[in-house]
């Protein structure tokens, strides 16, 4: 897998005031920003070309990470202007990036020690997503796993991670507007086009200070 999408463009709102003046991704947490660790397991996966979207404060991400040489990618920005266009659209615009074959997706708000290796070069519906147990402030969780294809239906439900495989035939034909991407997803899973896979090793949602300070304890090896 070559390409991936770093999806970086959302407000940021519940990390206020933290953001008020940065843009999530380059929050720090061990030492590093966020989005610095994707970047460096995506490149240790072999992926050679990467979309980062941004929005507000966005070019202060391009002004960080340039054109991704020093993390041997080359690094593409898609600018989405002060509103963001949500996931789904935000994926939608970047299209002409990323090419015509299947991409990665990273939510640029998460941590995760997931091997990006494990991904399938080409999934076997229009996507393949990672999934996670539920974490406290989700515990609805999104989807079942069955079998290896994603359902609504029965079984356990887990968490999707924000980390999955898309082909671009998911997002092609939508308009170029502001959307979600979640509603696509579910509606792929109620066709049985997309499959899955459980990451039971670390994960987590950095969407809070909070959650960032914890992050940040635990990759510098302090237990709270």
């Amino acid at each position: 897998m070559k390409q991936a999408m770093i999806l970086a463009a959302g407000k940021g709102e519940r990390m206020r005031p933290l953001t008020d003046n940065m843009p999530k991704p380059l929050l720090e947490a061990g030492g590093k920003p966020l989005l610095q660790y994707h970047l460096e397991n995506l490149s240790r996966a072999g992926v050679s070309r990467i979309v980062i979207n941004h929005a507000r404060h966005g070019k202060l991400i391009e002004s960080r990470f340039g054109n991704g040489r020093a993390f041997g990618v080359e690094i593409a920005y898609s600018t989405e202007g002060e509103t963001p266009l949500g996931t789904g659209g935000g994926i939608k615009l970047a299209l002409p990036l990323l090419g015509p074959g299947p991409f990665i997706v990273v939510n640029a708000d998460i941590w995760t020690d997931y091997d990006f290796l494990r991904l399938p070069a080409g999934p076997a519906g229009l996507a393949h997503l990672v999934l996670v147990d539920n974490p406290d402030h989700h515990l609805q969780g999104d989807f079942c796993l069955v079998d290896g294809m994603l359902s609504e239906q029965s079984g356990d439900r887990y968490t999707y991670s924000g980390i999955g495989v898309f082909k671009p035939e998911l997002i092609a034909a939508c308009p170029e507007t502001i959307f979600p991407l979640g509603p696509l997803l579910r509606a792929a899973v109620s066709r049985g086009e997309i499959t899955g896979e459980l990451h039971t090793g670390h994960w987590l949602d950095v969407g809070t200070p909070e959650r960032l300070s914890r992050l940040d304890h635990l990759l510098r090896g302090v237990q709270k």
